[in-house]
């Protein structure tokens, strides 16, 4: 026996959104190498990785600014006829936090690797505020869309019968050339300025009521 469709069902769908200051700076520190011998390419990708660590480490601060090993990678160049003539490889540092001036300060101490990124976010401290507030307008848009409605159709009132959440975040991603030219210009013994934009979090509330 088939179920009986539902009467007087209703979709509906509502948002909040919260823009932000963006309080996160993302520093991607890299370095290349290359040779003729694998070997010799990682050990001199190695002690400049193990030197630049330890120069973020003695400013390192939880939540200030962490200190994480990116990319390290090592691949062979290859000839016209296909054999192997040396080889190149990559190394990155990644300096993340909501110190600004801790960040740019340590970056331009490290001597042993150049700038490659910057990129900005929100911790994730203040996107879970951020969302808690979106996520409050939007319900309330929601409810507001579900009374108007009801009103404007004749019935006295409705029932909630399924809704889902979900949230998304535009944040702008990491400006690598920008970066890169300020490297090559000679000025990274000086702190590089930063400017964070802004973020907007998103909160859509979606589902169906029973009007009644």
């Amino acid at each position: 026996m088939q179920a009986p469709v539902p009467q007087n069902v209703v979709q509906l769908s509502a948002s909040g959104a919260v823009e932000v200051q963006q309080d996160l700076l993302v520093f991607t520190l890299s370095t290349t190498r290359d040779g003729k011998e694998a070997s010799a390419v990682q050990s001199q990708l190695r002690q400049a990785l193990d030197a630049a660590v330890l120069e973020a480490r003695r400013s390192a601060q939880p939540g200030q600014m962490d200190v994480r090993t990116g990319q390290f990678s090592l691949y062979p160049r290859h000839g016209q006829g296909g054999q192997i003539t040396g080889w190149q490889g990559r190394a990155e540092l990644v300096l993340e936090g909501s110190d600004f001036a801790r960040i740019t300060g340590t970056a331009a101490r490290i001597t042993t690797l150049a700038i490659g990124q910057v990129g900005f976010g929100l911790s994730r401290g203040e996107r879970s505020r951020v969302e808690r507030e979106a996520q409050a307008q939007a319900i309330d848009n929601f409810r507001a869309q579900a009374a108007d409605l009801t009103k404007a159709f004749g019935f006295a009132g409705y029932t909630l019968r399924e809704v889902a959440v979900g949230s998304q975040g535009a944040v702008p991603g990491p400006r690598p050339m920008a970066m890169r030219a300020m490297a090559k210009s000679g000025l990274q013994d000086a702190p590089i300025a930063v400017e964070p934009g802004r973020s907007t979090v998103e909160v859509t509330v979606s589902g169906s009521v029973q009007m009644h």
